[in-house]
């Protein structure tokens, strides 16, 4: 990175033949640039080919797939006037994923195209950024920030759709800036250009920030750029940025205060001193810088660091990267100033995610390649800088020496972004889906308690539960006092029959976290199976008041209630469980045989047909409506449902049974015993 100076004005009597070739060859660049920019987006599609062809991986259930403010115009409202109606109050990603919703449903390949177009013109953004700001290799160093390995878990991870937005918006903020007071230029003297280009800059900003406040930090990066290109930051250079100060700081404040109080990032694994958050921020610091130049062994969780200030090396990183930025400053007239404003801007674009706040994946990692979505963008910068003003210093006697002097930056530009491009690839593979995901944190990071809870609740919901069992004992293991692992054991045990082991373990989960739902709604799902209908209600009860919205409460409620003879209250409760979580078919299912069961046939046709909407071939569902027909004395309707039955399941034994009963009402006597024919036939043999 590099400062401009004040350009000599030309002579009023140029060469009008200079004037010409100048003229003629402004087509030819446009063209130039037309091909460069299509260029850097076509490597980058095909570098994120794996991503395109992916599926929805960790946390994208709470964002997209099981986010009921996706489904509704009112959830649309919520997602903007409501911080408790999302996982994290950014309403602009939101908004997308509902836009999303609307056009291709739950079809995961729209929703990786979208990160990856976004990422592809924050690429062509920071090109013309770094352009402006005269960075030697500007269009290197964003086809290195559209291919680096390290952004794979901002792009290909759906739920970082927050990254790629707050990115595109920061770039915008900036260029916007740019028009309304250009600090690249001395003379232009900080005199405003247009008011509206202010306006728009501050637009973009508080878009970036509702994207993730993560962007905060750019006021005080726009300053940092003022003193790098000016050596100087006056009084008109703070005054306007002072709204965006504001809104940065309050909006910041406001997503600290949700992840403590909502997002859950409270209790003994934040709890950390004051020169612990030091030693994390400057360890940290060196860990980015590392992985940005040198790329491997990515992993989506990296080993939580035991931090001990008693340990010398570990206060060497903050002292060390203080050092640097402290000796960047001093040799600024040496070295000029691009180098101490790259790292200051990495440092400060950082910053949110260095430990200084809670947030809730420290839980797991103290850092993550998604962090430094952003923040790698004024290290690449000058990286690529200083490389290309070494190799242009050079050309003229390499070229004498070998005579490959002009195509040496082209060849070592061409290599590195093939390089990247190539490991961007392999890396987006993992990202395909969250089995994959798992097996190969565990394969990178064999003691990360997250990956095996994670892995093992999937293969819980496969069925697979001996192997789940080994996962989860290995997270308890290394992270005794981690719930959720206890919780996705209890349902391990319970699928494999030992009701004993589960009980037990919902109980030590509702000791060690006494305000997660999950584990009494386990706790009260388990006594119940158990027998134990008074304390089962009461630990339902409990996972109701502890958070009114779970719906699986509900659920478990209605369905002891059911057990109980209390069929109005069952009711209501599955009305309110499908409510809260309309997608549930489970719940709309067990309302429908409940209503059935009391003999409503009216209610329960409505409740039976509404599900076949959402699932015509729903075997269960045609049956009933067919069993309900056949109450109602209505042969025919209910054959009509048997015969969509037996379609679909041509062995169903009382499907034919009943196909039986209904010819024989309406004196089919030959037809009937056919069917009772076969449905003996279909009779389990007895020894």
């Amino acid at each position: 990175m590099s400062e401009t100076s004040a350009q000599p004005t030309t002579d009023s009597d140029t060469d009008s033949n200079a004037e010409t070739q100048q003229t003629e060859s402004a087509p030819t660049k446009r063209l130039h640039s037309v091909l460069l920019g299509l260029a850097l987006i076509a490597i980058t599609m095909l570098a994120y080919l794996p991503a395109i062809q992916g599926g929805f991986i960790w946390d994208d259930d709470d964002y997209v797939t099981e986010n009921p403010t996706l489904n509704s115009l009112d959830g649309l409202v919520a997602i903007w006037t409501n911080p408790a109606a999302t996982p994290q109050y950014y309403p602009i990603v939101h908004s997308t994923f509902w836009i999303e919703n609307h056009l291709w449903g739950l079809n995961p390949m729209g929703y990786h195209l979208v990160n990856i177009i976004v990422h592809c013109i924050s690429a062509l953004l920071l090109w013309r950024l770094l352009s402006k700001l005269s960075v030697p290799g500007a269009y290197v160093a964003a086809l290195l920030f559209a291919v680096h390995p390290m952004h794979v878990e901002s792009v290909a991870w759906i739920t970082e759709r927050k990254n790629v937005l707050s990115g595109l918006f920061s770039l915008l903020t900036i260029l916007c800036w740019l028009n309304f007071r250009d600090f690249t230029r001395v003379e232009s003297d900080g005199l405003n250009r247009s008011r509206r280009w202010y306006v728009l800059a501050l637009f973009c900003f508080v878009a970036a920030l509702f994207s993730k406040t993560v962007a905060s930090t750019l006021p005080a990066a726009l300053l940092v750029m003022i003193w790098w290109k000016r050596g100087t930051i006056r009084r008109n250079d703070i005054l306007p940025l002072i709204p965006f100060f504001v809104i940065g700081i309050s909006l910041g404040l406001l997503t600290v205060w949700l992840e403590k109080n909502q997002v859950g990032a409270s209790g003994i694994d934040w709890e950390l001193s004051p020169w612990e958050r030091v030693l994390i921020a400057g360890r940290a610091l060196w860990f980015y810088a590392g992985k940005i130049v040198w790329p491997a062994e990515l992993i989506f969780t990296y080993p939580r660091w035991e931090i001990d200030s008693s340990i010398w090396w570990q206060n060497a990183f903050p002292i060390a990267a203080f050092a640097v930025m402290i000796a960047l400053f001093a040799y600024r007239d040496r070295l000029g100033r691009g180098p101490a404003a790259a790292v200051f801007l990495y440092a400060g674009t950082l910053f949110p995610a260095l430990g200084f706040f809670d947030v809730y994946p420290m839980r797991f990692s103290f850092v993550a390649d998604h962090f430094a979505y952003m923040a790698s963008v004024p290290l690449i910068a000058l990286i690529v800088a200083v490389a290309a003003t070494w190799l242009q210093r050079d050309e003229d006697d390499d070229e004498e020496a070998f005579g490959i002097g002009r195509f040496l930056p082209i060849m070592v530009s061409v290599g590195a972004a093939l390089l990247l491009a190539t490991t961007t690839f392999s890396q987006s593979t993992i990202y395909s889906g969250l089995e994959i995901l798992w097996r190969d944190t565990l394969d990178k990071n064999p003691n990360s308690f997250l990956a095996h809870n994670n892995l093992g609740a999937l293969l819980n919901r496969r069925g697979d539960y001996l192997e789940a069992e080994t996962h989860l004992r290995r997270s308890i293991e290394i992270k005794p006092n981690f719930a959720d692992s206890l919780i996705n054991l209890a349902q391990a045990r319970q699928n494999l029959g030992d009701l004993e082991e589960a009980l037990a373990l919902y109980q030590e989960a509702t000791e060690v976290n006494p305000n997660l739902a999950e584990a009494f709604n386990g706790l009260g799902a388990t006594q119940g199976m158990m027998g134990d209908l008074e304390s089962s209600e009461a630990s339902l009860q409990q996972a109701i008041e502890i958070d009114p919205n779970h719906a699986n409460s509900y659920a478990n409620l209605a369905t002891l209630r059911s057990a109980q003879g209390r069929v109005d209250e069952a009711i209501e409760l599955f009305q309110t469980a499908i409510q809260l979580d309309p997608e549930r078919l489970e719940y709309k299912t067990n309302l429908a045989r409940v209503l059935m069961s009391d003999q409503r046939w009216e209610e329960s046709t409505l409740a039976w047909k509404a599900i076949l909407q959402e699932s015509p071939d729903d075997v269960s569902a045609l049956h009933n409506l067919g069993v309900i027909a056949a109450n109602q004395e209505q042969p025919k309707i209910a054959i009509e449902y048997f015969e969509k039955v037996l379609e679909q399941v041509p062995n169903h034994l009382s499907a034919t049974y009943n196909m039986g009963a209904m010819h024989g009402a309406l004196g089919n006597q030959a037809e009937a015993d056919r069917y009772f024919q076969r449905a003996e036939r279909l009779q389990p043999q007895t020894p």
